[in-house]
């Protein structure tokens, strides 16, 4: 999650550096992801679920509203900034808006109040269900009645993430070889949440996290409100036998709590997921997930009006 607290109609993303397959877990992640993004298609009963048409263009198609939490740190909005502009790049031709939820500007209420009687889909840039996802969001959108809205999945967790995360690991100095997997240890650090949904969340997330570094324990720890703590989760780490550890930064951008758990590092200490291209493609993909949970004939009317 951020200090912020907190599949696919996705187009390619702009080339990027990508690392090698040197793994089965990398493999077996990036295969999970594409499944995932077939499966999400799919309802319980094996019929297909109704897509979002294609024949729309995307300046027809509701504004996207990404909603950030807010931070005190200047780098969080700069980052938050970034990550949306590779949003955009994705799609040139969707309305791609911001609001925060506290501190930063622009505002949430002042976001959904400039789109008057439009039309939007909100997606928290948020890392698992939570206070902000339950209800800060739900009573910016009652607030705004005549806006038609509806309010998109967080993103975690998801395999997108996960890629990240380890993209994230390698580039702050972590080793994916066979020492890390007999003697390493990830910390999974999160700013903490009351919500046991959050929990849950979180803990997949380093189950999933775990997989991709070929089985090497992660444990999910918070900064605030849960537990265990970053440094009870180093310790219990080091009482495993596991004495090269790294802390996995599990917020959206830099702020107070992901600067406070990354100073609890004995070694690699990883930036914070920010503006990464799979986290822009999730970002969409949310996006697309909720406009294809309506009914097809009713989401061609929305938007065939809009």
């Amino acid at each position: 999650m951020t200090e912020m607290e907190t599949e696919t109609h996705a187009q390619p993303l702009p080339a990027r550096r990508s690392l090698p397959l040197d793994s089965t877990a990398e493999l077996l992640t990036r295969i999970t992801a594409q499944l995932g993004s077939q499966l999400s298609h799919v309802r319980l009963n094996g019929s297909r679920k109704p897509m979002p048409p294609t024949d729309i263009p995307d300046a027809a198609r509701p504004t996207l509203v990404a909603v950030a939490h807010g931070s005190r740190d200047p780098r969080a909005l700069r980052t938050v900034t970034a990550l949306l502009d590779l949003v955009r790049e994705v799609r040139p031709g969707l309305d791609v808006r911001l609001g925060h939820i506290e501190i930063d500007e622009p505002a949430l209420p002042d976001t959904l109040a400039a789109l008057a009687a439009g039309r939007a889909v909100l997606v928290p840039l948020l890392l698992s269900r939570g206070f902000h996802v339950k209800q800060d969001i739900p009573a910016a959108v009652a607030a705004a009645p005549r806006l038609r809205a509806r309010t998109a999945k967080p993103l975690g967790p998801h395999p997108l993430l996960v890629e990240a995360l380890y993209e994230r690991l390698v580039e702050a100095g972590w080793q994916d070889d066979p020492r890390a997997r007999r003697s390493g240890g990830v910390v999974l650090a999160g700013a903490g949440s009351r919500d046991p949904e959050s929990a849950a969340d979180t803990r997949r997330t380093a189950e999933m996290l775990s997989e991709r570094l070929g089985g090497v324990p992660v444990i999910p720890a918070y900064a605030s409100a849960a537990a265990p703590t970053v440094p009870d989760a180093l310790r219990a780490l080091a009482a495993r036998g596991r004495h090269r550890t790294a802390i996995a930064s599990y917020f959206t951008a830099p702020g107070r709590f992901a600067t406070q758990c990354a100073g609890y590092a004995r070694g690699v200490a990883a930036a914070p997921l920010g503006a990464h291209p799979a986290v822009a493609r999730l970002v969409l993909h949310r996006y697309d997930q909720a406009l294809a949970a309506a009914p097809f004939g009713a989401l061609r009317r929305e938007l065939a009006t809009a």
